[in-house]
């Protein structure tokens, strides 16, 4: 009699265990929030379970038709896979006939195959695109989108969107260049769908950035040279002799202006709009090492500047006597020699007989000694445009 009793209560608890599965003839349908998800992220699936409802479709968004169909019992266990990511619940109970899960894709792209299934009922959707496969058009702008003539660098951004215009998060986006290079190569959007790497270029450079098989291309343009060349006729003069410069531009360049700094300290000399080779010229006050600079401005205002040195030795002015050997109450005439191409505004000479110092133009003058004795006489040369002396020298006499 116990046993009798005892049976059937062992088989009910039994029964208890086993899941509740969709009897045959039903039709499971999985229905995605959207059809493309971004790496790391998730996104709502719904499986709605009919029974006697119908499917059609095959692969892919499986569509289901439930007319004369109704739900399936409360607590039918439905089961899930992907091919991509992983699904939680990997099992859930319906509830009017439907069940919620999540896809969380991880890190890798592609499309996801899932599968719901149950007894005999099962479906499959292969509509989900992941990370870099979800990318429809890749948009890439530059800023600038030109540079100087030099070089220099330049943001790129790709942009991602999806087919349906949503900006993609999260996708890998890779950047080569023809000309230059790029930093860093790889770089993943962001919250607003943008990769931004640096360009580093002297060249005009085509950048392209890929995600999976879809790609886009932008130019950043290094504006053409406006300067061919910067040199002088002489690497080596002296104080106070022109120097004479040649500026040449490239052929077609539209320059608006060239200046030349010519190392001194002094203004310069602006060109203006040249088109053929221009020669300025400098004379240099001191003795030294300068770096004469050219810089053309075009018509953007980009600026290129090209240099030259030139190094200034002392001028050798000698002042000489004749006669060497003067006497008292006979003429004198001095003057100045080694002066060669040297622009000269004027020559100050000194005299320590009590004569008073005067200047001339000329690198001669007479003079006549009052006295005996040791007479010394100095000049001072000027050079036009410079403040002070550019060169001294003297000479001692002996008057008899």
């Amino acid at each position: 009699m116990l046993f009798a009793l005892l049976c059937p209560l062992a088989l009910l608890g039994a029964c208890d265990k086993v899941p509740l599965l969709a009897p045959t003839g039903t039709a499971i349908t999985i229905l995605p929030a959207a059809t493309t998800v971004s790496l790391n992220s998730q996104l709502t699936i719904v499986a709605t379970v009919i029974e006697h409802g119908t499917s059609s479709g095959g692969t892919g968004n499986t569509t289901t038709t439930s007319t004369g169909g109704t739900p399936v019992q409360n607590g039918t266990l439905i089961s899930f896979t992907t091919s991509i990511g992983h699904i939680e619940p990997a099992e859930a109970r319906t509830h009017n006939g439907q069940v919620n899960v999540t896809l969380f894709t991880e890190g890798q792209s592609g499309t996801a195959t899932i599968t719901a299934y149950s007894g005999g009922a099962s479906t499959t959707n292969n509509d989900i695109k992941v990370g870099t496969a979800a990318v429809k058009t890749l948009t890439v702008i530059t800023t600038p989108q030109t540079i100087a003539a030099n070089g220099g660098t330049a943001s790129v951004t790709a942009s991602a969107l999806d087919e349906s215009g949503n900006k993609m998060s999260g996708v890998p986006v890779n950047f080569t260049t023809d000309k230059g290079s790029i930093s860093p190569s790889t770089a993943n959007t962001d919250g607003s769908g943008n990769a931004t790497v640096t360009l580093t270029t002297t060249s005009t450079a085509k950048v392209t950035a890929s995600a999976g098989t879809i790609s886009g291309t932008a130019t950043v343009v290094v504006n053409g040279r406006s300067l061919a060349s910067f040199t002088t006729s002489a690497a080596g003069a002296t104080v106070a002799v022109p120097i004479i410069f040649t500026v040449a531009p490239v052929s077609g360049a539209n320059i608006s202006n060239v200046h030349v700094d010519f190392g001194d300290g002094s203004e310069g000399q602006d060109l203006g709009a040249i088109t053929q080779s221009s020669t300025p010229s400098r004379a240099y006050c001191s003795p030294g090492q300068y770096t004469a600079t050219a810089t053309a401005t075009d018509a953007t205002g980009d600026r290129q500047s090209l240099s030259t040195n030139v190094i200034i030795g002392a001028l050798p002015a000698i002042l000489n006597a004749a006669p060497s050997s003067p006497t008292v109450g006979t003429p004198v005439t001095f003057s100045v020699t080694g002066l060669g191409s040297a622009q000269v505004s004027k020559y100050t000479w000194s005299w320590d007989d009590g004569t008073a110092s005067f200047s001339t133009t000329a690198p001669q003058t007479p003079h006549t000694f009052n006295r005996r004795g040791q007479a010394t006489i100095r000049v001072d040369v000027y050079g036009i445009g410079c403040g002070g002396p550019v060169a001294t020298s003297t000479v001692v006499l002996n008057v008899s």
